[in-house]
């Protein structure tokens, strides 16, 4: 196949269409075969379709309120917006805490299910239409049984915003104890549907550089421990230099988080991060676009 790249062929057992369009447009010249391969496979993970599963993928087992704040994510070499990172919030703004303590084994699918469409449905109401900036949207590997079929009710609330699935980027957290060939098997699906991946506070969980060395995500965010004061702090530096160069070497991207002064950032560029977030940048805005404040935009000049 084109660059010796061979398309994952996956398929639900009813037949998916939408899944099956999303595949044709990341295959480009491979389409005809992504048609024609639509055929019954992984029939061992998924004999049929459990009436949870269907109420799951639905949202009918959820019925607590929740929101989402939005927080850029800049590129300090191009002073431009890169992506805007979707944050759970409670209905009136109050902080993720009092959604996420309501969250257990009995309503984390549905949870999960529900927080990617609010951040589309969000995020599409406020974008600027042809805008080219990242959604990114984080999930729980531990809440998708099934790639595929936890990602249509993802990919219904894009084709019904028209918000491009190209600019979603799926990220999960490292520091959650992580079954990593179910995890592996949802990036490598994701991939192959056109997403982008992220893998969050890298370097302080518990698969760190194993996960890295059998898949490589667009893009890693370096834990904030990492970051705090670095400016201040030759081994923390010497640290990031060091795990920013091997990144390049992998093509993937770093990202640091958590960037409270300007000094922080100063440091990170002269390490060469290009992309970072915090709250130096811009706090969360609740069911809103932050921008970034005045004095950081000074600071990157």
């Amino acid at each position: 196949m084109a660059n010796s790249r061979r398309l994952r062929i996956l398929v639900l057992l009813d037949r998916d269409e939408m899944a099956a369009d999303v595949f044709a447009e990341a295959a480009g010249d491979l389409k005809e075969i992504v048609y024609a391969s639509l055929i019954r496979v992984e029939v061992n993970r998924m004999t049929l379709m459990s009436k949870s599963c269907v109420e799951c993928r639905n949202g009918e087992l959820l019925t607590l309120p929740f929101s989402m704040a939005f927080q850029p994510i800049i590129d300090v070499r191009s002073n431009r917006v890169f992506a805007h990172e979707a944050l759970v919030r409670g209905p009136a703004g109050e902080g993720a805490g009092s959604v996420l303590s309501a969250i257990d084994a009995t309503n984390r699918y549905a949870f999960d299910q529900q927080c990617r469409v609010k951040a589309i449905e969000l995020a599409a109401s406020l974008y600027e239409g042809g805008d080219d900036v990242g959604l990114s949207i984080n999930f729980m590997p531990n809440a998708v049984y099934e790639p595929l079929a936890c990602i249509r009710l993802t990919l219904a609330a894009a084709m019904r915003t028209k918000f491009p699935t190209k600019n979603i980027i799926f990220e999960f957290t490292e520091n959650e104890k992580l079954d990593t060939a179910h995890l592996f098997n949802i990036l490598r699906v994701y991939r192959d549907m056109g997403f982008r991946t992220a893998i969050d506070d890298f370097g302080a969980g518990h698969a760190g550089l194993a996960l890295l060395a059998e898949f490589q995500p667009d893009i890693a965010k370096l834990d904030m421990a990492l970051i705090r004061d670095i400016d201040k702090d030759a081994p923390r530096q010497k640290i990031v230099r060091h795990t920013v160069a091997m990144l390049h070497d992998l093509g993937v991207t770093p990202l640091c988080e958590g960037i409270e002064t300007a000094a922080e950032l100063d440091t990170l560029k002269e390490l060469g991060v290009s992309l970072m977030q915090g709250y130096f940048i811009a706090r969360p805005a609740f069911e809103a676009l932050a921008k970034p404040n005045s004095e950081m935009l000074r600071a990157v000049a």
